[in-house]
C-alpha cells in the first residue's frame, strides 16, 4: 500500500493531554494504521474543516474517529459529514468508522442509530465474533475479542446488505461491514488505558458520567 493517500476526518476536539502524549487523535490513529510510504492527512470536519470534492478523488480512504457529539444528531457539521460520507460510498472509498464514526456510518447506509439500550459501556468489554468471510486470511480465529469502549450510543439496526460481524452483551452491532470498502467497530482498538482514563476523566468533569456506576 506504499505511496497511497488516507485521511483522518477528525468529529472530536482534541485535549491537550492527548495533543502533548499522542500528537492529538490524528497521532493515535496514524501510529495505529499507517503503513511505510503512506500519506495521511487530517480534517476536522467538527469544526467545519472538509476536503473539497476535487481533492477526495486523490485518497484511497478515510477513518471517522470518535466523537462527544450524537451521530444522530443533525449539527450542520454531521449534515455535511453524512453527505461526504454518501459520495465516498458511490465511489467505492474505503472507510473505516471508530465508534461515533461507526454509528455515522450506519446511519449513512440507511441503519437506525440512537442511545444504546443499555447505557454507557465503558472499559473493556468482551466481543463475541460472528463467522465471516472478511477473518478466512487469519490462521487462528478468535471467537471473541477484549476491545476497549466508551459509548452511550448504538447501531440499532442495519440494512440487508450490511453484515454484522460481531456482538456483545450491551451491544448488537459491535463491528459490521457494508460491501467490500465500508467497516464500523463500536470499541477503540486505537485506544490505550491511558487514553481510556483520560477520557472518563474529561466525561466525569462534564458530568457526562458518574464515576461511582463503573469503579
Amino acid at each position: 500500500m506504499g505511496g497511497q493517500k488516507f485521511g483522518v476526518l477528525l468529529c472530536a476536539e482534541d485535549s491537550e493531554y492527548v495533543k502533548k502524549m499522542y500528537g492529538g487523535y490524528y497521532g493515535v490513529f496514524v501510529e495505529m494504521l499507517k503503513e511505510e510510504g503512506e500519506k495521511w492527512d487530517v480534517f476536522k470536519v467538527a469544526k467545519g474543516e472538509f476536503p473539497s470534492d476535487d481533492e477526495i478523488g486523490e485518497y484511497e480512504g478515510f477513518v471517522i474517529t470518535g466523537s462527544c457529539n450524537d451521530a444522530h444528531g443533525n449539527d450542520l457539521w454531521i449534515t455535511r459529514l453524512l453527505l461526504l460520507l454518501n459520495k465516498l460510498d458511490s465511489m467505492k472509498k474505503k472507510i473505516l468508522g471508530i465508534c461515533f464514526g461507526h454509528q455515522i456510518l450506519g446511519r449513512a447506509i440507511g441503519g437506525k442509530i440512537g442511545r444504546a439500550r443499555a447505557g454507557w459501556d465503558i472499559g473493556i468489554t468482551q466481543v463475541n465474533l460472528q463467522p465471516s468471510n472478511i477473518f478466512t486470511s487469519l490462521k487462528i480465529m478468535p471467537t471473541s475479542l477484549s476491545i476497549i469502549e466508551c459509548h452511550r450510543d448504538e447501531v440499532w439496526e442495519l440494512p440487508p446488505k450490511a453484515e454484522v460481524l460481531a456482538w456483545s452483551n450491551k451491544t448488537g452491532v459491535e463491528m459490521f461491514k457494508y460491501g467490500d470498502h465500508l467497516m464500523g467497530i463500536q470499541g477503540h482498538p486505537e485506544y490505550t488505558t491511558d487514553i481510556l482514563l483520560h477520557l472518563i476523566d474529561r466525561l466525569y468533569n462534564r458530568n457526562f458520567i458518574e464515576v461511582s456506576k463503573y469503579f
